[in-house]
Order: C-alpha cells, then sequence, then structure tokens
C-alpha cells in the first residue's frame, strides 16, 4: 500500500510540479520517489536470505545510496529555489499540487502508525526507520502545502521557493544520516 501510494504521490507531485513551476511540489515529487526506493530496500533488507554480516553490509550499503540522493535532492532544491527567488519565478497556482500535499497530509500519519506496528511485531529496525521517513514525508507534505495555499491564496510567489528552502534541513538531514549507514531517526529501535 506505501509504495503504491509513494509512487503514485511521487509522480504526481513532479508533474503537477512542473506544469505549475513549483519549485517546492517538484522536490516534494522527488522525494517520495526516494521513499519508494527506501521502502523497497527495507523490503529486501528483511527478506534478504543471507548471513548476518552481509544483511549488515547490504543494510548499510542501501542506507548510503539513499543517503547520496538525498543530498542531490537538497543541492538541487537550494540551487532551484535561490534560482527562482533570484529571478522572481512566480510559479502557477496548481490546485492539483494542493490536493496532492493536503491528501500526504492525511495519509502519511496513518501509513507511519502501520509501519511502527508491524515494525514493533517484528522487532524491525528498518522497518521502524521507513515509518519514521514517512513522518517526515508529512512535514514535507505540510510544508509544500503551507507554500502552495500561500501562493494561491495570497499570490505570495516567494512561498514556493522558500517553502523548498525549508524542506532542505529535513531533507539534508535524512542524506547524511545515510551517508553515514544510519537511519534517520535518533533512536530507531521499535518500540
Amino acid at each position: 500500500m506505501t509504495l503504491i501510494y509513494n509512487a503514485g504521490e511521487g509522480l504526481a507531485a513532479i508533474i503537477t510540479g512542473l506544469l505549475a513551476g513549483s519549485v517546492a511540489l517538484i522536490g516534494f515529487g522527488v522525494d517520495s520517489i526516494i521513499e519508494v526506493v527506501s521502502s523497497v530496500a527495507a523490503l529486501w533488507r528483511l527478506r534478504a536470505d543471507v548471513d548476518a554480516d552481509r544483511r549488515e553490509v547490504a543494510e548499510r550499503l542501501s542506507l548510503r545510496i539513499i543517503g547520496a540522493c538525498f543530498i542531490g535532492l537538497a543541492v538541487y532544491i537550494a540551487v532551484d529555489a535561490g534560482h527562482a527567488l533570484w529571478s522572481r519565478e512566480a510559479p502557477a497556482k496548481t490546485i492539483p499540487g494542493i490536493v496532492v500535499a493536503a491528501l500526504s497530509v492525511v495519509v502519511m500519519p496513518l501509513l507511519a502508525h502501520g509501519k511502527r506496528q508491524v515494525a514493533s511485531g517484528l522487532g524491525s529496525r528498518a522497518l521502524h526507520a521507513d515509518a519514521v521517513q514517512t513522518d517526515l514525508c508529512m512535514y514535507l507534505s505540510a510544508i509544500v502545502l503551507v507554500g502552495l495555499g500561500l501562493n494561491a491564496l495570497l499570490g505570495w510567489w516567494w512561498a514556493d521557493p522558500v517553502a523548498a528552502l525549508v524542506m532542505i534541513p529535513i531533507i539534508t538531514r535524512e542524506g547524511i544520516a545515510g551517508l553515514r549507514g544510519k537511519p534517520p531517526c535518533d533512536d530507531c529501535a521499535p518500540t
């Protein structure tokens, strides 16, 4: 369910973001696609039929690859949002983008809760870390929604690139944790 939702959310956000010229929406969509890759990696790690040493190496490698993707996304957002602010590029108002972001604000906490329950039942750090990433996706959804809403309702063209810039610390934190071969949370032990 999560994979299907995140993939659809990511594609919808990227398409609506490209049509509207929204840096925040495109960044959110790319983040969703990275989350799909992360979820697939978490499932693969759970199903990996290898010894503990190989499993740990595979987990750290996949975390590092995902971390590099997040760092690349943060750089892209910084450059594109900076350019949009500098050149005063106003994104178009996008009702479909607002709907995608609003839906994610509602759906993501439900998905994260379900993942936590499964993680606790299995005692899985990987699934718990994936639940934390789902929580982070909800925060990004809220940030994007505010930026899109301020642009649509008040005509604040700068709200979209500023919202994109606000996303950078969250995305960078995920990226740095991944590059270190660690989950993006302080304590990813299932509760």
